[in-house]
């Protein structure tokens, strides 16, 4: 029996209700995530330790409760990555490297879920990098290789991912000129970087600090006034543009 033409129209709207609450459901359950990266940004530019401690511990909870997510464990290396961050700018090398080894299990899981990211492996090899200034000796032994294993698999990847020749660079700026290092291997990857991202404020201050390493002081002081262009909000840039000669 043919069904009247009122009830077809009635499940006809029904069903477009259905897809548009769908529609608008899976938009709020992408939004937090959006704010949520936006939000860790921002406590990393602004220093804020506390919070990054908050979204560390909302970030644990949410990769508990999926332990199939790489994406979740990835968010949370990204926050434990920061905080490592931030703890080396305050000068607790200690709570950094807590910070970056606990990173470097949650970059683990994410690598071993979804082995295909260049980003996840740049993540995992930053976060062994971020080890070695706080332990040089004993993090070098430990991570030096992974640090350059996983970010070279990041660039086998996607070998147009900016931050990887970030991550590349600050390696080779701390590893000594005899072992293969050195300031200007580091300079030309974040020359590279910024090749690929001119609005990448990483590369712009980690430029800085290198050419202020060899004196070129007035090219130091340029690359991070670009970087506060590019990022007014970044707490270390300023600190470190404040300690850089003009010439």
């Amino acid at each position: 029996m043919a069904m009247p033409v009122i009830s077809r129209m009635k499940m006809r709207m029904k069903n477009g209700i259905a897809i548009y609450g769908a529609f608008i459901a899976a938009i709020a359950l992408a939004m937090p995530a959006d704010t949520g990266r936006a939000e860790l940004t921002a406590a990393r530019d602004r220093q804020d330790l506390p919070a990054l401690d908050r979204m560390i511990a909302a970030d644990q909870k949410l990769s508990q409760a999926n332990s199939q997510s790489a994406e979740g464990f990835y968010n949370l290396a990204l926050a434990q990555s920061y905080a490592a961050e931030v703890a080396m700018e305050a000068r607790d090398k200690r709570k950094s490297e807590r910070y970056a080894e606990d990173g470097i299990e949650s970059a683990q899981k994410a690598v071993a879920l979804n082995g295909g990211s260049a980003e996840y492996h740049r993540l995992y090899g930053d976060l062994c990098g971020q080890v070695i200034p706080a332990n040089p000796l004993m993090g070098a032994l430990k991570y030096g290789q992974c640090a350059k294993d996983e970010i070279d698999k990041a660039i086998a990847l996607d070998n147009k991912l900016a931050l990887a020749y970030v991550s590349r660079g600050v390696g080779n700026f701390y590893l000594p000129a005899s072992m293969g290092g050195g300031v200007d291997i580091a300079l030309k990857d974040f020359d590279k970087a910024i090749a690929l991202n001119p609005k990448l404020d990483d590369a712009y201050i980690w430029k800085g600090v290198a050419l202020r390493k060899v004196n070129r002081n007035a090219e130091a002081h340029q690359a991070l006034v670009e970087a506060l262009k590019l990022n007014p909000n970044r707490v270390w840039a300023k600190q470190q543009l404040e300690k850089t000669p003009e010439k």
